[in-house]
């Protein structure tokens, strides 16, 4: 309870540090929202009710304190540009988001634990060599030219196969199941292939740290081969670590997929926020850096106590509030 109490807290404390961060850091952007909503050749008059309308005649700490008083609340303010809920707005921009990433994921699992395992176990040298240097090019690729390259190869009407969609998301959404789904995995498999190569890799060094172990050589002992050992024990083993690395990346995978949902023009979070930074909507970008950011400390948070739970070494671990338990 001691541990999960004071996670919380620099939970709490993390939070509220981001949210100065965010707010200060948009405040110091060149130009002024209001005149550029109003109109580069509007007059000062419109300009200035404009500011009163939107709060930016108050004083910076005033227009914080009534930020997180709204955040208290669950009330994340209006859009300056549409008038809209930014709650209901980051909602409807999430349904594609989060599907994307949890497809990429996914995919990312699908390539990386196998091939990782495959590249430790193979008993071809050969086999080995062109898996590492698999990992290699496909963790090198940047994300918007091995999109381009898929569109090429995959895509209907400029594809050489000509079997996906590679632009938009369907006008009646989630309504229509099979083309929603089926316009993500273009973008899924982008994401899968880059993250996949990482995890390929740490798949690979972490078991190949335990391979030469004790416990691997107990395995063995009690009548498994190397391979069977690896799988069945090593795997058990890294299960923890896999978990961390695999928690974070699913959060960083929001920053991959702000450049993949331009690309494949999938009206997400990414896209969303692009457009409301590049029309200074500075309730809405404040509001959504800060989900997000809140987005990646929860994650952080879940990974932690996952972590602790999978691996009860940790439990007793000097400082963890238990070991004079």
């Amino acid at each position: 309870m001691r541990f999960l109490l004071r996670r919380l807290l620099l939970f709490a404390l993390a939070l509220l540090g981001l949210s100065l961060v965010i707010f200060a850091a948009l405040r110091v952007l060149p130009g002024d929202v209001a005149t550029i909503m109003a109109g580069l050749n509007s007059p000062p008059e419109r300009v200035a009710a404009l500011r009163a309308q939107l709060g930016l005649d108050r004083s910076l700490p005033r227009q914080y304190a009534d930020w997180m008083s709204g955040l208290a609340r669950g009330d994340f303010g209006r859009s300056m540009l549409t008038g809209q809920p930014i709650g209901a707005q980051v909602i409807s921009r999430a349904v594609i988001t989060f599907p994307l990433i949890g497809l990429g994921l996914g995919l990312a699992l699908l390539i990386g634990v196998p091939l990782g395992c495959v590249s430790l176990m193979a008993g071809s040298p050969r086999l080995r060599s062109l898996s590492h240097v698999l990992s290699i090019v496909g963790g090198s690729i940047p994300a918007l030219w091995g999109g381009l390259l898929l569109i090429l190869l995959l895509s209907r009407g400029v594809g050489l196969l000509g079997i996906l969609p590679a632009q938009g998301f369907p006008d009646l959404g989630w309504s229509d199941p099979a083309r929603a789904w089926a316009s993500l995995v273009l973008p899924a498999l982008t994401l899968g292939i880059l993250v996949g190569a990482s995890l390929m890799r740490y798949t690979r060094s972490a078991l190949g740290e335990l391979a030469d172990s004790g416990r691997i050589d107990l395995a063995r002992a009690c009548g498994m081969t190397r391979n069977e050992a690896l799988v069945r024990v090593g795997l058990r083993l890294v299960l923890p670590q896999l978990v961390s690395v695999v928690g974070l990346t699913f959060a960083e995978m929001i920053t991959g997929a702000m450049v993949v949902e331009n690309l494949f023009a999938l009206p997400g979070l990414g896209s969303g926020l692009v457009t409301d930074l590049g029309g200074r909507d500075l309730i809405a970008v404040q509001s959504e850096l800060f989900m997000l950011a809140a987005f990646f400390l929860a994650m952080g948070l879940l990974v932690d106590l996952l972590h602790r739970a999978l691996d009860p070494r940790l439990k007793a671990a000097p400082g963890s509030g238990e070991a004079g338990a």
